[in-house]
């Protein structure tokens, strides 16, 4: 199925992903070595004042663990696990996404249907082999499940399912590996009862940023341009890119072929994308669209930490804690 990643995409959307998520990078719509006054929170949060070395050696040190754990722990089930070995680089940033740089934008659009590094095979150097494969196969059809089972647990049932397929993670109902993530790292501290409330806080901020009143005028004047461009219709600079993105997404929707969409119908929303891309690109240069919406989104979020400054301190250093 087709991935439906926004690569970037006005901060309010950005935002209230990078706190679901636990991204540790700036926000997209910012200078690269800028991060917005509540992404400097949660950079710490998460690791992300780490440096790219120090992060990657914390992953292999703690997924080496972890792996160790699972292995006994399936052992305890009846099951034979060995610790598969990490396959490293898993920090690595790849090539430079340029939203805002003419010559990429003409290339690649918003990265929809073609992106950097797509063709890309994988490093045979890169790629871990399971060593536990001809183990699993060895069992039978019965014994297989039982193996999944211990070591992810159950598969959710249609009642625990949302709409989207995505359901509720539990670390206690997620077999051996679900009981080793959570000895190495423990209860998050931001999914506590006693963060819940500054929580619903933020993520109302994010989903709500995009009505402030300098926000919202900028998108006025935007969409204006665009109109004069020849593309109505778009309330918002994020509505844009979305509109692709939703295009794809039926596309592959009625898609009933093992090989994919057809590649003229990719090939002809590719060209549409780019052209509808440029013409944003425009728009955001002529309105001065990312140094505004940039002053408008940090300086709500300075009031924003203003406003709840005791709590977030709070949530900083539990998390800080949690990770030491």
């Amino acid at each position: 199925m087709h991935r439906n990643t926004l690569r970037w995409a006005a901060p309010a959307v950005v935002g209230l992903v990078f706190i679901l998520a636990g991204c540790t990078g700036g926000d997209p719509a910012t200078p690269d070595d800028e991060i917005s006054p509540l992404g400097e929170y949660f950079s710490a949060f998460y690791g992300g004042d780490l440096s790219e070395e120090e992060q990657q050696a914390k992953f292999e040190a703690d997924d080496k663990q972890r792996e160790e754990l699972m292995a006994q722990c399936m052992q305890d089930e009846g099951f034979e696990y060995i610790p598969v070995p990490t396959s490293g680089a898993v920090f690595s940033s790849g090539e430079e996404w340029k939203p805002d740089d003419r010559e990429f934008v003409s290339q690649w659009g918003y990265g929809a249907v073609e992106y950097p590094g797509a063709d890309e095979q994988p490093d045979p150097e890169q790629t871990t082999t399971d060593p536990n494969s001809e183990y699993v196969m060895s069992l039978s059809e019965s014994e297989q499940t039982a193996y999944y089972e211990a070591l992810y647990g159950p598969t959710p049932s249609e009642d625990e399912m949302s709409e989207d397929g995505s359901y509720e993670y539990n670390w206690e109902t997620a077999g051996c590996s679900g009981w080793a993530s959570h000895e190495i790292s423990g209860d998050d501290p931001l999914q506590s009862d006693e963060f819940a409330d500054v929580m619903d806080a933020i993520n109302a901020f994010y989903e709500n940023s995009a009505t402030l009143p300098a926000i919202a005028e900028l998108d006025r004047e935007w969409a204006s341009c665009m109109d004069g461009a020849g593309y109505p219709g778009f309330a918002s600079q994020a509505d844009a890119q979305n509109s692709i993105y939703d295009e794809l997404n039926a596309l592959w929707s009625e898609n009933t072929s093992e090989t994919g969409p057809d590649e003229a119908a990719m090939d002809e929303i590719h060209e549409r994308e780019v052209e509808l891309a440029l013409a944003d690109l425009d728009c955001r240069e002529e309105t001065d669209y990312r140094a505004k919406y940039q002053d408008a989104q940090f300086e709500a979020e300075e009031q924003f930490i203003a406003d709840h400054k005791t709590e977030l301190d709070a949530m900083k250093a539990a998390a800080e804690q949690a990770r030491s």
